[in-house]
Protein backbone atom coordinates (compact mmCIF):
# COMPACT_ATOMS: atom_id res chain seq x y z
CA UNK A 1 0.00 0.00 0.00
CA UNK A 2 1.62 3.19 -1.13
CA UNK A 3 -1.09 5.58 0.11
CA UNK A 4 -2.58 5.73 3.54
CA UNK A 5 -6.05 4.34 2.82
CA UNK A 6 -8.53 4.02 5.69
CA UNK A 7 -8.15 1.00 7.93
CA UNK A 8 -11.21 -0.38 9.72
CA UNK A 9 -10.76 -1.62 13.27
CA UNK A 10 -13.79 -3.55 14.51
CA UNK A 11 -14.02 -3.49 18.29
CA UNK A 12 -13.29 -0.47 20.50
CA UNK A 13 -12.21 -2.49 23.50
CA UNK A 14 -8.69 -2.48 24.91
CA UNK A 15 -6.91 -4.02 21.92
CA UNK A 16 -8.93 -2.13 19.30
CA UNK A 17 -8.32 1.29 20.86
CA UNK A 18 -4.61 0.61 21.29
CA UNK A 19 -4.41 -0.60 17.69
CA UNK A 20 -6.14 2.57 16.47
CA UNK A 21 -3.51 4.64 18.31
CA UNK A 22 -0.62 2.70 16.74
CA UNK A 23 -2.10 2.89 13.23
CA UNK A 24 -2.84 6.60 13.52
CA UNK A 25 0.76 7.13 14.63
CA UNK A 26 1.80 5.48 11.35
CA UNK A 27 -0.31 8.01 9.45
CA UNK A 28 -3.30 5.82 8.62
CA UNK A 29 -6.86 7.14 8.71
CA UNK A 30 -8.70 4.76 11.04
CA UNK A 31 -12.40 3.98 11.43
CA UNK A 32 -13.01 2.41 14.85
CA UNK A 33 -16.34 0.55 15.00
CA UNK A 34 -18.00 -0.63 18.21
CA UNK A 35 -21.29 -2.50 18.60
CA UNK A 36 -22.01 -0.96 22.03
CA UNK A 37 -22.76 2.68 22.90
CA UNK A 38 -19.86 4.89 23.90
CA UNK A 39 -18.68 3.36 27.24
CA UNK A 40 -17.52 6.78 28.42
CA UNK A 41 -21.13 7.94 28.68
CA UNK A 42 -22.88 4.68 29.63
CA UNK A 43 -23.07 2.51 32.70
CA UNK A 44 -20.94 -0.56 33.31
CA UNK A 45 -22.80 -3.86 33.04
CA UNK A 46 -23.24 -5.36 36.50
CA UNK A 47 -20.77 -8.07 37.45
CA UNK A 48 -18.67 -7.86 34.27
CA UNK A 49 -15.60 -5.86 35.29
CA UNK A 50 -12.90 -8.52 35.89
CA UNK A 51 -10.07 -6.24 36.95
CA UNK A 52 -6.92 -6.52 34.90
CA UNK A 53 -3.48 -7.45 36.13
CA UNK A 54 -1.33 -5.20 33.96
CA UNK A 55 2.29 -6.33 33.79
CA UNK A 56 5.45 -5.58 31.81
CA UNK A 57 4.14 -6.62 28.37
CA UNK A 58 1.13 -4.35 28.60
CA UNK A 59 3.14 -1.50 30.06
CA UNK A 60 5.67 -1.81 27.22
CA UNK A 61 2.88 -1.26 24.69
CA UNK A 62 1.42 1.71 26.58
CA UNK A 63 4.87 3.25 26.96
CA UNK A 64 5.28 3.30 23.16
CA UNK A 65 2.34 5.72 22.81
CA UNK A 66 3.06 7.68 25.99
CA UNK A 67 0.14 6.37 28.05
CA UNK A 68 1.98 4.36 30.70
CA UNK A 69 2.30 7.11 33.32
CA UNK A 70 -1.35 8.17 32.98
CA UNK A 71 -2.58 4.59 33.35
CA UNK A 72 -0.23 3.75 36.20
CA UNK A 73 -1.41 6.78 38.19
CA UNK A 74 -4.51 4.76 39.12
CA UNK A 75 -2.79 1.37 39.34
CA UNK A 76 -2.45 -0.60 42.55
CA UNK A 77 0.74 -2.71 42.63
CA UNK A 78 0.36 -6.27 43.91
CA UNK A 79 3.70 -7.80 44.92
CA UNK A 80 2.46 -11.29 45.66
CA UNK A 81 -0.39 -13.62 46.50
CA UNK A 82 -2.18 -13.62 49.83
CA UNK A 83 -3.48 -17.14 50.43
CA UNK A 84 -6.63 -17.43 52.57
CA UNK A 85 -7.14 -20.91 54.08
CA UNK A 86 -10.48 -22.01 55.53
CA UNK A 87 -8.89 -21.88 58.98
CA UNK A 88 -5.84 -19.99 60.23
CA UNK A 89 -4.01 -16.87 59.16
CA UNK A 90 -3.60 -15.69 55.58
CA UNK A 91 -0.12 -16.27 54.15
CA UNK A 92 1.75 -13.99 51.72
CA UNK A 93 3.76 -15.43 48.79
CA UNK A 94 6.00 -12.97 46.93
CA UNK A 95 5.88 -12.98 43.13
CA UNK A 96 9.58 -12.17 42.77
CA UNK A 97 12.76 -13.21 44.51
CA UNK A 98 13.50 -9.56 45.38
CA UNK A 99 9.98 -9.00 46.69
CA UNK A 100 9.69 -5.60 45.00
CA UNK A 101 8.31 -6.54 41.58
CA UNK A 102 4.57 -6.23 41.11
CA UNK A 103 1.69 -6.79 38.76
CA UNK A 104 -0.80 -3.95 38.74
CA UNK A 105 -4.51 -4.01 39.46
CA UNK A 106 -6.23 -1.85 36.86
CA UNK A 107 -9.91 -1.15 36.25
CA UNK A 108 -10.82 -2.54 32.81
CA UNK A 109 -13.33 0.27 32.30
CA UNK A 110 -10.93 3.04 33.28
CA UNK A 111 -8.18 1.63 31.03
CA UNK A 112 -10.63 1.27 28.13
CA UNK A 113 -11.75 4.87 28.54
CA UNK A 114 -8.15 6.13 28.67
CA UNK A 115 -7.32 4.26 25.46
CA UNK A 116 -10.53 5.41 23.80
CA UNK A 117 -9.75 9.04 24.66
CA UNK A 118 -6.22 8.59 23.31
CA UNK A 119 -7.55 7.12 20.05
CA UNK A 120 -10.16 9.88 19.66
CA UNK A 121 -7.45 12.53 20.14
CA UNK A 122 -5.33 11.13 17.30
CA UNK A 123 -5.68 12.91 13.93
CA UNK A 124 -7.46 10.75 11.39
CA UNK A 125 -9.34 8.50 13.84
CA UNK A 126 -13.14 8.45 13.64
CA UNK A 127 -15.31 6.58 16.11
CA UNK A 128 -18.58 4.82 15.23
CA UNK A 129 -20.54 3.44 18.20
CA UNK A 130 -23.73 1.37 18.05
CA UNK A 131 -22.36 -0.33 14.91
CA UNK A 132 -22.82 -4.10 15.04
CA UNK A 133 -21.07 -5.95 12.24
CA UNK A 134 -23.51 -8.28 10.45
CA UNK A 135 -21.79 -8.68 7.09
CA UNK A 136 -18.24 -8.68 5.70
CA UNK A 137 -16.91 -9.46 2.25
CA UNK A 138 -13.25 -10.42 2.85
CA UNK A 139 -12.37 -9.90 -0.83
CA UNK A 140 -13.61 -6.30 -1.10
CA UNK A 141 -13.48 -5.12 2.51
CA UNK A 142 -17.17 -4.17 2.36
CA UNK A 143 -18.83 -4.25 5.78
CA UNK A 144 -22.49 -4.10 6.77
CA UNK A 145 -23.44 -2.78 10.18
CA UNK A 146 -26.71 -2.68 12.05
CA UNK A 147 -27.19 0.72 13.72
CA UNK A 148 -30.08 2.49 15.49
CA UNK A 149 -30.72 4.28 12.16
CA UNK A 150 -30.81 1.02 10.19
CA UNK A 151 -28.24 -0.89 8.18
CA UNK A 152 -25.21 0.95 6.80
CA UNK A 153 -22.45 -0.19 4.47
CA UNK A 154 -18.81 0.84 4.77
CA UNK A 155 -15.66 -0.17 2.91
CA UNK A 156 -12.03 -0.25 4.02
CA UNK A 157 -8.81 -1.27 2.36
CA UNK A 158 -7.98 -3.47 5.39
CA UNK A 159 -10.35 -4.75 8.09
CA UNK A 160 -8.88 -5.73 11.46
CA UNK A 161 -10.96 -7.66 13.98
CA UNK A 162 -10.13 -6.73 17.57
CA UNK A 163 -13.63 -7.55 18.77
CA UNK A 164 -12.97 -10.13 21.45
CA UNK A 165 -13.55 -13.81 22.01
CA UNK A 166 -16.99 -13.71 20.36
CA UNK A 167 -15.57 -11.84 17.37
CA UNK A 168 -18.09 -10.94 14.65
CA UNK A 169 -15.19 -10.58 12.19
CA UNK A 170 -14.06 -14.14 12.92
CA UNK A 171 -17.66 -15.28 12.59
CA UNK A 172 -17.93 -13.72 9.13
CA UNK A 173 -14.69 -15.37 7.98
CA UNK A 174 -15.98 -18.68 9.34
CA UNK A 175 -19.22 -18.24 7.38
CA UNK A 176 -17.21 -17.65 4.21
CA UNK A 177 -15.34 -20.90 4.79
CA UNK A 178 -11.93 -19.22 4.83
CA UNK A 179 -11.18 -19.95 8.49
CA UNK A 180 -11.48 -22.81 10.98
CA UNK A 181 -11.92 -22.41 14.72
CA UNK A 182 -12.05 -24.44 17.90
CA UNK A 183 -13.71 -23.30 21.11
CA UNK A 184 -12.60 -25.07 24.29
CA UNK A 185 -14.86 -24.12 27.18
CA UNK A 186 -14.12 -25.02 30.79
CA UNK A 187 -16.77 -26.60 32.98
CA UNK A 188 -16.25 -23.52 35.13
CA UNK A 189 -17.77 -20.05 35.14
CA UNK A 190 -17.10 -16.84 37.02
CA UNK A 191 -19.21 -14.51 39.14
CA UNK A 192 -18.19 -11.24 40.77
CA UNK A 193 -18.70 -10.08 44.34
CA UNK A 194 -17.62 -6.86 46.09
CA UNK A 195 -15.80 -6.10 49.33
CA UNK A 196 -16.48 -2.41 50.14
CA UNK A 197 -14.10 -0.19 52.12
CA UNK A 198 -14.34 -0.30 55.91
CA UNK A 199 -14.18 3.13 57.50
CA UNK A 200 -12.88 4.52 54.22
CA UNK A 201 -9.94 2.08 54.13
CA UNK A 202 -9.18 -1.22 52.41
CA UNK A 203 -10.67 -4.21 54.20
CA UNK A 204 -7.72 -6.38 53.05
CA UNK A 205 -4.07 -5.75 52.19
CA UNK A 206 -4.15 -3.83 48.86
CA UNK A 207 -0.59 -4.89 48.04
CA UNK A 208 -1.55 -8.46 47.20
CA UNK A 209 -3.75 -10.49 44.91
CA UNK A 210 -5.92 -12.43 47.34
CA UNK A 211 -6.70 -16.09 46.66
CA UNK A 212 -9.05 -18.47 48.43
CA UNK A 213 -7.97 -21.86 47.00
CA UNK A 214 -10.53 -24.60 47.62
CA UNK A 215 -9.33 -27.58 45.58
CA UNK A 216 -11.93 -27.77 42.83
CA UNK A 217 -12.80 -24.07 42.99
CA UNK A 218 -11.40 -20.74 44.13
CA UNK A 219 -12.02 -17.06 44.64
CA UNK A 220 -9.68 -14.15 43.98
CA UNK A 221 -9.86 -10.47 44.97
CA UNK A 222 -8.12 -7.46 43.42
CA UNK A 223 -7.99 -3.96 44.93
CA UNK A 224 -9.64 -0.91 43.35
CA UNK A 225 -8.68 2.78 43.64
CA UNK A 226 -11.90 3.49 45.59
CA UNK A 227 -10.54 1.11 48.29
CA UNK A 228 -12.99 -1.65 47.47
CA UNK A 229 -12.05 -5.11 46.22
CA UNK A 230 -13.54 -6.89 43.24
CA UNK A 231 -13.84 -10.58 44.06
CA UNK A 232 -14.25 -13.22 41.36
CA UNK A 233 -15.54 -16.71 42.09
CA UNK A 234 -14.30 -19.42 39.73
CA UNK A 235 -16.61 -22.35 40.37
CA UNK A 236 -17.86 -25.39 38.46
CA UNK A 237 -21.04 -24.77 36.48
CA UNK A 238 -22.56 -28.11 37.49
CA UNK A 239 -22.49 -30.44 40.49
CA UNK A 240 -23.07 -30.26 44.22
CA UNK A 241 -20.64 -27.37 44.78
CA UNK A 242 -21.39 -25.22 41.76
CA UNK A 243 -23.17 -21.98 40.93
CA UNK A 244 -26.28 -24.00 40.12
CA UNK A 245 -26.35 -25.65 43.55
CA UNK A 246 -26.96 -22.49 45.63
CA UNK A 247 -30.39 -20.90 45.40
CA UNK A 248 -31.80 -19.47 48.60
CA UNK A 249 -30.20 -16.68 50.68
CA UNK A 250 -29.86 -19.11 53.59
CA UNK A 251 -28.02 -21.67 51.44
CA UNK A 252 -25.67 -18.98 50.12
CA UNK A 253 -24.91 -17.70 53.63
CA UNK A 254 -24.30 -21.22 54.97
CA UNK A 255 -21.98 -22.15 52.11
CA UNK A 256 -19.83 -19.03 52.42
CA UNK A 257 -19.71 -19.27 56.20
CA UNK A 258 -18.33 -22.81 55.81
CA UNK A 259 -15.92 -22.34 52.89
CA UNK A 260 -15.04 -18.60 52.94
CA UNK A 261 -15.58 -17.64 56.61
CA UNK A 262 -13.31 -14.58 56.56
CA UNK A 263 -15.19 -13.11 53.56
CA UNK A 264 -18.65 -13.07 55.16
CA UNK A 265 -18.11 -10.12 57.58
CA UNK A 266 -16.40 -8.13 54.80
CA UNK A 267 -19.11 -8.48 52.13
CA UNK A 268 -22.43 -7.05 53.35
CA UNK A 269 -23.95 -7.37 49.86
CA UNK A 270 -22.78 -10.95 49.40
CA UNK A 271 -26.21 -12.54 48.89
CA UNK A 272 -27.47 -9.77 46.60
CA UNK A 273 -24.28 -9.87 44.48
CA UNK A 274 -24.44 -13.65 44.29
CA UNK A 275 -28.09 -13.75 43.26
CA UNK A 276 -28.02 -10.92 40.72
CA UNK A 277 -24.55 -10.88 39.14
CA UNK A 278 -24.35 -13.06 36.03
CA UNK A 279 -22.19 -16.15 35.54
CA UNK A 280 -19.61 -15.63 32.79
CA UNK A 281 -18.10 -18.37 30.64
CA UNK A 282 -14.41 -19.31 30.48
CA UNK A 283 -12.65 -20.86 27.52
CA UNK A 284 -9.88 -20.89 24.96
CA UNK A 285 -10.40 -19.81 21.34
CA UNK A 286 -8.11 -21.05 18.58
CA UNK A 287 -8.46 -20.35 14.88
CA UNK A 288 -6.43 -20.39 11.68
CA UNK A 289 -5.58 -18.50 9.60
CA UNK A 290 -5.60 -15.19 11.41
CA UNK A 291 -5.74 -13.30 8.12
CA UNK A 292 -7.22 -13.59 4.64
CA UNK A 293 -5.43 -12.31 1.55
CA UNK A 294 -3.80 -9.46 3.42
CA UNK A 295 -7.21 -7.74 3.56
CA UNK A 296 -8.76 -8.99 6.79
CA UNK A 297 -6.90 -9.81 9.99
CA UNK A 298 -7.59 -10.85 13.58
CA UNK A 299 -5.66 -10.09 16.75
CA UNK A 300 -6.06 -10.30 20.50
CA UNK A 301 -8.95 -12.38 21.83
CA UNK A 302 -10.56 -12.42 18.39
CA UNK A 303 -7.68 -14.64 17.23
CA UNK A 304 -6.68 -16.44 20.44
CA UNK A 305 -8.78 -15.87 23.56
CA UNK A 306 -7.39 -17.50 26.71
CA UNK A 307 -8.60 -18.15 30.25
CA UNK A 308 -7.72 -15.37 32.74
CA UNK A 309 -5.64 -17.34 35.23
CA UNK A 310 -2.23 -15.90 34.34
CA UNK A 311 -3.53 -12.33 34.09
CA UNK A 312 -2.14 -12.16 30.56
CA UNK A 313 -5.19 -11.72 28.29
CA UNK A 314 -4.90 -7.95 27.86
CA UNK A 315 -1.09 -8.03 28.12
CA UNK A 316 -0.94 -10.59 25.32
CA UNK A 317 -3.35 -8.60 23.14
CA UNK A 318 -1.29 -5.43 23.67
CA UNK A 319 1.81 -7.37 22.68
CA UNK A 320 -0.02 -8.39 19.47
CA UNK A 321 -0.42 -4.71 18.59
CA UNK A 322 3.29 -4.06 19.15
CA UNK A 323 4.24 -7.05 16.98
CA UNK A 324 1.87 -6.04 14.17
CA UNK A 325 3.39 -2.55 14.22
CA UNK A 326 6.84 -4.15 14.00
CA UNK A 327 5.75 -6.34 11.06
CA UNK A 328 4.42 -3.28 9.20
CA UNK A 329 7.82 -1.62 9.70
CA UNK A 330 9.65 -4.65 8.33
CA UNK A 331 7.27 -5.07 5.38
CA UNK A 332 7.16 -1.43 4.36
CA UNK A 333 3.45 -1.22 5.22
CA UNK A 334 2.57 -3.92 2.72
CA UNK A 335 -0.36 -5.56 4.51
CA UNK A 336 -0.31 -8.64 2.28
CA UNK A 337 3.13 -9.42 3.72
CA UNK A 338 2.71 -7.99 7.22
CA UNK A 339 -0.41 -9.92 8.24
CA UNK A 340 0.97 -13.42 7.43
CA UNK A 341 4.26 -12.48 9.11
CA UNK A 342 2.33 -11.33 12.19
CA UNK A 343 0.58 -14.69 12.46
CA UNK A 344 3.86 -16.55 11.94
CA UNK A 345 5.48 -14.57 14.75
CA UNK A 346 2.62 -14.67 17.25
CA UNK A 347 0.71 -17.93 16.88
CA UNK A 348 3.18 -20.13 18.79
CA UNK A 349 3.36 -17.51 21.54
CA UNK A 350 -0.42 -17.33 21.79
CA UNK A 351 -0.61 -21.12 22.11
CA UNK A 352 2.12 -21.10 24.77
CA UNK A 353 0.34 -18.60 27.03
CA UNK A 354 -2.97 -20.41 26.48
CA UNK A 355 -1.43 -23.59 27.87
CA UNK A 356 0.32 -21.79 30.72
CA UNK A 357 -2.92 -20.03 31.70
CA UNK A 358 -4.78 -23.34 31.93
CA UNK A 359 -1.97 -24.84 34.02
CA UNK A 360 -1.98 -21.81 36.31
CA UNK A 361 -5.66 -22.37 37.08
CA UNK A 362 -4.76 -25.75 38.56
CA UNK A 363 -1.88 -24.14 40.48
CA UNK A 364 -4.04 -21.36 41.96
CA UNK A 365 -7.00 -23.64 42.68
CA UNK A 366 -5.21 -26.72 44.02
CA UNK A 367 -1.56 -26.11 44.81
CA UNK A 368 -0.80 -22.67 46.31
CA UNK A 369 -1.93 -23.75 49.78
CA UNK A 370 0.15 -26.94 49.68
CA UNK A 371 3.32 -27.14 51.83
CA UNK A 372 5.02 -28.99 48.95
CA UNK A 373 4.23 -26.11 46.56
CA UNK A 374 5.43 -23.53 49.08
CA UNK A 375 8.69 -25.44 49.59
CA UNK A 376 9.20 -25.63 45.82
CA UNK A 377 8.73 -21.85 45.58
CA UNK A 378 11.32 -21.28 48.31
CA UNK A 379 13.80 -23.51 46.45
CA UNK A 380 13.03 -21.64 43.23
CA UNK A 381 13.71 -18.27 44.85
CA UNK A 382 16.95 -19.66 46.36
CA UNK A 383 18.07 -20.75 42.88
CA UNK A 384 17.25 -17.30 41.50
CA UNK A 385 19.40 -15.69 44.19
CA UNK A 386 22.23 -18.16 43.63
CA UNK A 387 22.08 -17.96 39.81
CA UNK A 388 20.93 -14.39 39.03
CA UNK A 389 19.89 -14.02 35.39
CA UNK A 390 20.53 -17.70 34.67
CA UNK A 391 17.68 -19.23 36.65
CA UNK A 392 14.46 -17.20 36.41
CA UNK A 393 11.06 -18.53 37.42
CA UNK A 394 8.30 -18.96 34.86
CA UNK A 395 6.15 -16.40 36.68
CA UNK A 396 8.84 -13.74 36.51
CA UNK A 397 9.54 -14.44 32.82
CA UNK A 398 5.85 -14.18 31.97
CA UNK A 399 4.94 -11.19 34.14
CA UNK A 400 8.14 -9.18 34.47
CA UNK A 401 9.72 -9.50 31.04
CA UNK A 402 8.81 -9.34 27.36
CA UNK A 403 10.48 -12.68 26.60
CA UNK A 404 8.25 -14.40 24.00
CA UNK A 405 5.85 -16.82 25.68
CA UNK A 406 7.00 -19.81 23.62
CA UNK A 407 10.60 -19.05 24.56
CA UNK A 408 9.56 -18.87 28.22
CA UNK A 409 8.12 -22.40 28.06
CA UNK A 410 11.28 -23.77 26.42
CA UNK A 411 13.58 -22.04 28.89
CA UNK A 412 11.60 -23.21 31.92
CA UNK A 413 11.64 -26.81 30.67
CA UNK A 414 15.43 -26.63 30.31
CA UNK A 415 15.77 -25.14 33.79
CA UNK A 416 13.67 -27.91 35.32
CA UNK A 417 15.75 -30.52 33.49
CA UNK A 418 18.99 -29.02 34.84
CA UNK A 419 17.60 -28.75 38.37
CA UNK A 420 16.30 -32.31 38.15
CA UNK A 421 19.70 -33.55 36.98
CA UNK A 422 21.50 -31.65 39.75
CA UNK A 423 19.03 -33.03 42.27
CA UNK A 424 19.57 -36.57 41.01
CA UNK A 425 23.37 -36.18 41.24
CA UNK A 426 23.06 -34.75 44.75
CA UNK A 427 20.74 -37.57 45.79
CA UNK A 428 23.16 -40.10 44.33
CA UNK A 429 26.09 -38.54 46.14
CA UNK A 430 24.19 -38.57 49.43
CA UNK A 431 23.26 -42.19 48.89
CA UNK A 432 26.91 -43.10 48.22
CA UNK A 433 27.99 -41.16 51.30
CA UNK A 434 25.38 -42.90 53.43
CA UNK A 435 26.52 -46.26 52.05
CA UNK A 436 30.14 -45.46 52.87
CA UNK A 437 29.23 -44.45 56.43
CA UNK A 438 27.32 -47.71 56.92
CA UNK A 439 30.25 -49.70 55.53
CA UNK A 440 32.70 -47.98 57.87
CA UNK A 441 30.38 -48.69 60.81
CA UNK A 442 30.20 -52.34 59.91
CA UNK A 443 33.99 -52.51 59.56
CA UNK A 444 34.41 -51.06 63.03
CA UNK A 445 31.97 -53.54 64.55
CA UNK A 446 33.99 -56.41 63.08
Amino acid sequence: MTERDEIAVVGAGLAGCLLACFLARRGYPVALYERRPDPRTGTVERGRSINLALSDRGLDALRRIGLDEQVMADALPMRGRMIHPVEGEAQFQSYSVSGDRAINSISRGALNNALLNAAAARPGVRLAFDHRLVGLDPASGEMTFETPQGKVTETASVVLGADGAGSAVRGQLLAYGVLTESLDFLDYGYKELTIPPIGGEFALDPGALHIWPRGTSMMIALPNPDRSFTCTLFWPTHGTESFASLGSPAAIERYFATHYPDLVPLAPNLVDDYQHNPVGVLGTVRCTPWQVAGKVGLLGDAAHAIVPFYGQGANCAFEDVVELDRCLDECGDQWASALPLFQHRRQANAEAIARMALANFVEMRDKVASPVFQTRKKIEHALERALPGRYVSQYELVSFSTTPYAQVRRRVRRQYQVVGAVGAVAAGALAMLAGAVVAVGRGRRR
